[in-house]
């Protein structure tokens, strides 16, 4: 698909990639060069608050599987015969 760059360098990206991707108004992008190619890439950005609880969590989670008090499983089925069993 050709597309024009226009005044103060915008494009249009073609509906049909933005209907393929789901993406719609507002999403953001990441733009960056790479060996000549322009690449625009979806990205979605969390709040750095959001970050550190989620970071926070998995530490948490880290420590129980070391102490042992947090089990693992080796499948998912393993967990629901688990669940069901409780």
């Amino acid at each position: 698909m050709l597309t024009e760059l226009r005044q103060k360098a915008q494009i249009t990206i073609p509906k049909e990639i933005i209907v393929k991707l789901g993406l719609s108004e507002g999403d953001t992008l990441d733009i960056f060069e790479k060996d000549g190619t322009i690449c625009i890439m979806p990205v979605v950005v969390y709040p750095k608050k959001y970050l550190n609880e989620l970071r926070d969590e998995i530490d948490e989670v880290k420590s129980k599987i070391a102490s042992g008090e947090q089990p693992v499983f080796d499948s998912v089925d393993a967990l629901f015969e688990k669940l069901e069993a409780e």
